[in-house]
């Protein structure tokens, strides 16, 4: 008798109804080989909620959420609702929903494949060997803190952000970084600006308590800036990355361009709550219907939802697998293209591709059992 999982689909704006599109088609496929059933729900989010309920996110949509195994989400925002307040704003569906689980750690893996290494802009030798996790405080900082306003003085504006951490919540993250180190090369870069900010001086001192819990774990500290360059530079020296709301946000951005594309970078947020998997990327309205969006961070995506909310391994492993042998086969996105040799493919067709090889490479793991 087959198990059936609750997920909750936001497939949002611009392209991210077509690359969840595919993620779906592989859900359901990778389900079937291992014999889980998936029970979907998808509700509109970020500007299409706007368009349908006038807010960015709804309660029965955080209920349902809550109920759920996991939450599968496709891109949010666009042009069209930039003029709205920030409160009502696409973007806002985001942090509502991270607060609303209690999503604090977000997870960004960032490998390099070989087949892509000439896709990249920085030079082969640099980034050949990148792979690289980052760990990402998401509920704290900046984008949360008290007070944050816009008022009139005098004759110009004065604009305020708080960035707030206590304890609690720089602790938790470390524990989350060095247990994701205790997995991987045994190494973690802590990142701050502890040489300005006292928010900083608090994550480095929290950092440094939680670390003496993991004396196999190596770590060493890098401000802000340094960290910046140093991903350019020198990108495989990196292991675990771990750091504030704003500061991961931007360093994961960046780490992305490693890969040769945006569209190749999944993520997973976790923590209290079901978790919640996206791929990195925006929702791209420009390309939005011409069938050029890349869907293997959508589909990445997914063997993160397989490996850290269903604790199934192996179907993680089999998606993932897949995406590296499309990409060694020739195969490309539009975003990847590098070479008169490349078989540039649209969405649906990538999703055709990646199905085809789970199947064959199940049957090959199947035979040699």
């Amino acid at each position: 008798m087959s198990d059936t999982k609750k997920i909750t689909v936001l497939p949002g704006d611009g392209i991210g109804p077509e690359v969840t599109n595919q993620a779906l088609r592989v859900l359901y496929a990778t389900g079937k080989l291992f014999d889980v059933e998936f029970e979907c729900e998808e509700f509109p989010f970020g500007g299409a909620a706007i368009d349908t309920w006038g807010e960015p996110i709804s309660d029965v949509l955080i209920e349902a959420a809550k109920k759920s195994d996991a939450v599968l989400l496709g891109a949010v925002g666009g042009e069209k609702w930039d003029t709205q307040p920030k409160d009502k704003r696409p973007e806002a569906g985001l942090l509502g929903i991270r607060n609303a689980l209690g999503l604090y750690t977000n997870l960004r893996p960032v490998k390099v494949y070989k087949a892509l290494t000439d896709s990249s802009t920085l030079k082969k030798e640099v980034i050949e060997k990148v792979n690289l996790l980052v760990v990402r405080e998401l509920t704290g900082g900046i984008y949360f803190g008290k007070p944050r306003y816009i008022k009139q003085e005098g004759e110009e504006e004065h604009a305020v952000d708080t960035m707030d951490y206590r304890t609690s919540e720089i602790e938790r993250i470390a524990v989350a970084a060095f247990e994701a180190a205790k997995k991987r090369d045994g190494r973690v870069c802590s990142v701050d600006k502890s040489n300005v900010l006292d928010t900083s001086r608090l994550w480095r001192k929290v950092v440094l308590e939680v670390a003496k819990r993991y004396p196999e774990v190596e770590l060493n500290h890098l401000l802000v800036d340094n960290c910046a360059m140093q991903l350019v530079r020198n990108p495989g020296q990196f292991d675990v990355i771990v750091t504030g709301n704003m500061f991961g946000d931007i360093l994961s951005d960046e780490a992305s361009m490693l890969t040769g594309s945006i569209g190749m970078l999944p993520s997973a947020s976790l923590g209290n709550g079901p978790g919640l998997y996206e791929p990195v990327h925006g929702s791209a309205p420009d390309i939005a219907g011409t069938h050029k969006a890349n869907p293997l961070a959508a589909i990445a995506s997914v063997a993160l939802l397989f490996r850290y909310s269903l604790n199934m391994n192996d179907a993680a492993g089999l998606i993932e697998s897949a995406i590296e042998a499309f990409l060694d086969n020739g195969f490309r996105t539009a975003d990847l293209a590098a070479g008169s040799d490349d078989k540039v493919l649209n969405t649906e067709e990538v999703g055709d591709q990646i199905l085809k090889i789970i199947q064959q490479n199940k049957n090959e793991l199947q035979e040699q059992a």
